[in-house]
């Protein structure tokens, strides 16, 4: 395995190559389960062959179901986390009216 040098800009950058990265594997077994499903519906694939295959595209989409889910909680955590801090008007509600001591 070769070792990718990560690009000058920090962290976000890292974490975005990582993220690219783990998105063209998902995407790369994403295209040999559909493959392998090809494969097996050929009418001239030896029994041996397309059982090879089905136990393979098997384990492929049980990984691909969990990558799935690890998505889908992150998606659910993007989307409930709060609106941008800095557009939003501070709540002073505290601070209005309170005796100064």
């Amino acid at each position: 395995m070769t070792k990718k040098t990560a690009p000058a800009g920090g962290a976000e950058t890292q974490a975005d190559g990582r993220t690219q990265s783990r998105m063209k594997k998902f995407e790369e077994r994403l295209e040999r389960l559909e493959s392998l499903g090809e494969e097996i519906r050929k009418p001239d694939v030896p029994l041996d062959d397309a059982l090879k295959a089905f136990e393979e595209g098997i384990a492929l989409a049980r990984g691909l179901e969990k990558d799935l889910e690890k998505i889908e909680g992150r998606i659910e955590i993007l989307m409930n986390a709060p609106a941008d801090m800095e557009s939003a008007d501070p709540d002073l509600e505290l601070f209005e009216g309170g005796d100064a001591a």
